[in-house]
Formats: C-alpha cells, structure tokens, sequence
C-alpha cells in the first residue's frame, strides 16, 4: 500500500469516529479521560524508556541544548500530562453548549450551539508532551485527531499514545478517534495536508521553517502556533524589585519555550538604576546579551544587537536588550518586532498600563507579570494544543473552546417563506 493511500485510510477513519464521538456523553468523556491519566503513570517506566532512546539519538546528531530540554521527559514531565488530563475531566464539556438564543420575526425559535470541527491535524516537533495534551483536548471537545510529531520524538510520541489508546479500545470507541502517523518520511506531512476532503483543520507546532511549510502546503484551514518573540517593557513608574523578578522569570525559567521573553525594553530614566543589578543577574544565571548602545554602557561584554536580533526567538539563554526613550518607543517596537504572542509591561501607573493593553496587538498581554502565564494549564484551560497568533478563529491558547465552531438549530411551527 502506497504511503498516500494509507493516509487516506486514517483520515477516512478520523473522520468515521469524528461523527460517532460527538454523540458520546460527558461522563463517558471524563471517565475515559481519568483512565487516560491513569495509564501514563501506570506506563511511565515504558515511556522513559522510550525517551531515553529519542535523547540518546538526538545527542549524537548534536542538537541543541534547547531542542534537548523540550524533548525531555522525566517522572515529573509525565506527572504533569496525566495532572492535565485529570484537570481537562474536571472543566465544562463545551459541545452542545448554548452561545445565543432569540426568536425571529418569523416566529422561529433560532439557538447558535457549540460543536466539534470534526478531523484536527497536528504536526508538531520535539515536545513529546503535546501529544498527551493534544489527544485529551481533541477527545473532550467531540474531535477525532490524526497526529504527526517530529522524528526525533518518535518512540516517544509512539509510547504516550499506546498508553493513552488502552482507555479508548477498553470503551470501544471508535477505531480512528485518536491516531498517530508512524513513519518519519517527511511526505508524510506533504500528502497529509492534501486531504482536504477528510481533514478540517491543520495545527502546525514547532519552529518557523515547520509553519512556514504547512501554511504553503496546506488545502485544509490553518491554525498558526507561531513563534513567540516576547518582550517586557519596564516602565519608568515601575517596582524595580518586582521588574527584576518578573523578567529574570521570563527568561530564565524555561528558556526554550515559546512564552519565555526574547527582548527586555528599558525606559532611559530608569535604565542606570535597574540595568546594572538586572544584567549581573542574568549573567549569574549564564544569559547572553545583546544590547543596544545604550545598554552596552552598563555591563561589559555586552555584544551589539541588530536587527536580526530583535527578529530572533531564541529558544535559549540569550536576551536582546534596548533602553528607550518613553513608552511609545516601547510600543512601536513591540508591535514591528514581535510576533503577537505574548508582551508584558512592569509599571505603577495606571494611564501607562491601559496604554500598553489597548495598544499591543499580541494575543496575551499583560501587567505586572511574567509572560510564562501563556498556557492553557496556567490560564485554566487545562492545557492547549498551541498559541494562537492568528486572529481567526482562534487567538491565544488553543484549548476546548477553540476546538469547536457552531451551528445554528433553528424550531419551527409550520412556518414558510413568503418574500
């Protein structure tokens, strides 16, 4: 059998059991999920196993420390995916979920419910945690789900689903409710985004060149979880102590993730009290920077950044730095350079904070906090597929909600149109 016809295959299933799970219950959902939760830590020892084989492979190829820390899972990382599949159970099943009711002139009772999109494809890299928070998500929400992780996490990816696929054939739910495409042939990808017949919609995850190439590709709908150039504005009004806090977190506490600040801005009458202390601690904690002239003047061994920095998601310890001269100069910058993820301000002043959350065109925007709040567990969502920078149909953490559209149901009492 051809590649492209096994292809066809799954998605045909997908979209078989995409159809029967939205008549399933919530109770049933939930339970299947706690079963789910269940099985990662029942497996967890096969699972690191299999991990230890991806990072084995991975550091004789040499990739990044970065790539390295995403692809890793400890006893932790897995306590984490099953505590997101318990949390996912516990939230508000969205479909069937009334959005807006009203009765028409003609006398038609008109109600917009929530339902599931149907077949979710998700093409993701090295983070093998996606796939546990993927097929909880698209379960809850009534979808089936055809995933596609990177190479590099294949055994990975493989044992989490094995693990969490016990709770779906224990309740004989559909064959095709939850899928994951098992060779590392790069057509793959390519054939999959052609099946538009099948397929609704297509949520890449990972690193530029992958959106880049599912976006050109793609005959289904896209879902772009673009990078995420962070930044923090440190205002002149600002607690010194807790700006330091917020953007020592925001770079250094998991730096190769996607909500972890890339560029720190600084204004000018403050920079001369707050750079010298903050860069000495980012530089205990082994970051790279790379100022602005006027940032160079406060720490040596600071490298000049270009344009292309302020361009960079890193992924990694290294941090742009610029100072300057007022808080319009810090949205300017913000909205040219970044890319709509997530942006913070550190201020006192009231007027300067409603100023930066009108004015930044980003998904999340925040106050007096560390852009590492971007995630669905953080927001309450239970978890997320991705971070939407798109502005249709859905921004910010992609969760349950977002994986539904509508419908209209519309009653009637014998009514016919006339005009």
């Amino acid at each position: 059998m051809s590649l492209r016809q096994e292809l066809i295959n799954i998605a045909k299933k997908a979209r078989q059991a995409s159809r029967q799970i939205q008549e399933a219950s919530s109770s049933l959902k939930n339970n299947v999920l706690k079963e789910m939760a269940l099985g990662l830590i029942k497996g967890k020892g096969f699972i690191l196993k299999a991990n230890e084989k991806d990072l084995k492979k991975a550091k004789l190829l040499g990739l990044s420390r970065a790539f390295l820390e995403r692809l890793t899972l400890t006893e932790k990382r897995i306590k984490e995916m099953s505590d997101s599949l318990l949390e996912i159970s516990e939230l508000k099943d969205p479909v069937g979920e009334l959005i807006k009711a009203w009765k028409a002139p003609s006398g038609l009772l008109i109600k917009k419910i929530r339902v599931p999109i149907g077949v979710i494809a998700i093409i993701y890299e090295a983070r093998p945690n996606v796939t546990s928070d993927c097929i909880g998500l698209c379960f809850k929400s009534g979808n089936s789900v055809i995933l596609r992780g990177g190479k590099e996490a294949l055994n990975s990816n493989l044992a989490i689903y094995q693990a969490l696929n016990l709770a779906i054939k224990k309740h004989n739910l559909p064959v095709g409710l939850v899928n994951i495409i098992d060779t590392s042939v790069r057509r793959a990808v390519d054939e999959l985004l052609k099946l538009n017949n099948y397929i609704d919609l297509v949520m890449p995850r990972g690193g530029e060149g992958l959106i880049k190439k599912v976006v050109e590709l793609s005959r289904i709908p896209v879902i772009k979880h673009y990078k995420g150039i962070c930044h923090v504005y440190v205002d002149k009004y600002a607690n010194l102590d807790m700006a330091q806090d917020i953007c020592f977190n925001a770079k250094v506490e998991r730096p190769a993730v996607c909500n972890a600040m890339e560029c720190m801005l600084v204004h000018r009458d403050i920079a001369a009290k707050f750079l010298p202390r903050m860069l000495e601690k980012f530089k205990a904690a082994g970051v790279q920077i790379r100022g602005c002239q006027a940032a160079q003047k406060f720490a040596k061994g600071i490298k000049s950044a270009s344009q292309k920095d302020y361009l960079t998601e890193y992924l990694d310890l290294i941090l742009s730095v610029k100072v300057v001269e007022n808080l319009d100069e810090a949205l300017a910058h913000i909205n040219y350079y970044g890319s709509g993820h997530s942006d913070a301000i550190v201020t006192e002043n009231k007027k300067n904070a409603l100023k930066f959350l009108r004015a930044v065109d980003s998904a999340c925007v925040y106050v007096n906090a560390s852009t590492r709040f971007t995630d669905g567990h953080q927001f309450g969502l239970g978890a997320e597929i991705g971070i939407s920078t798109d502005k249709l149909h859905a921004r910010g953490p992609v969760a349950l909600e977002e994986l539904t559209t509508y419908k209209y149901i519309i009653y009637g009492k014998g009514q016919v149109r006339t005009v």
